[in-house]
């Protein structure tokens, strides 16, 4: 049995449809994440909804209020964590927001970042197993695993739901 960390993570649309934020987490030398781009989110507080967690990290991170959103799908890290701890995330994608973010937070530069080119980011190698899945509309929701090991992920499994059959395992 695992215990993990509760995270959200949303990939916020630009009204184009083409685009979605990211941030280039440069803003703090102590961040795991330094140097690679990712969405918005974050840890899920004790008395709050994950729905409610991924607002409150909108706002926060990119001062935007969420007015339309979806769950795409869920993915377990274990040993994701510096310390081997493990992480489960909510990914959802954020379909319209009223507010204009900034260029940067605390974290970094927010970009607008074409859709079809995120794969020339550099961001978590076992992102770019989920990631494709995020923006798949013919995918309904992914369930994955991404185990990691020393900061590198160790494999991939996932399941699509909501199709006419289930799918298991899809390859990268």
């Amino acid at each position: 049995m695992i215990t993990p960390i509760l995270t959200t993570l949303a990939f916020v649309l630009h009204p184009d449809g083409e685009r979605v934020l990211m941030c280039h987490r440069i803003g703090r030398e102590d961040d795991q994440q330094l140097g690679k781009y990712n969405g918005l989110g974050g840890k899920v507080e004790r008395d709050e909804d994950v729905v409610a967690c991924i607002r409150r990290e909108l706002l926060e991170e990119a001062g935007i209020v969420a007015t339309r959103m979806r769950l795409r799908g869920t993915v377990s890290w274990p040993g994701f964590g510096t310390d081997g701890s493990d992480h489960f995330g909510l990914v959802f994608v954020v379909d319209a927001f009223e507010g204009t973010p900034p260029e940067r937070n605390e974290e970094g530069p927010l970009t607008w970042e074409r859709i079809d080119s995120l794969d020339q980011l550099p961001m978590w190698e076992g992102d770019r197993y989920f990631m494709p899945l995020v923006f798949d509309d013919s995918v309904p929701q992914f369930h994955g695993v991404l185990p990691y090991v020393d900061a590198r992920p160790t494999g991939w499994s996932v399941s699509v739901i909501g199709l006419d059959h289930d799918r298991h395992n899809l390859p990268r």
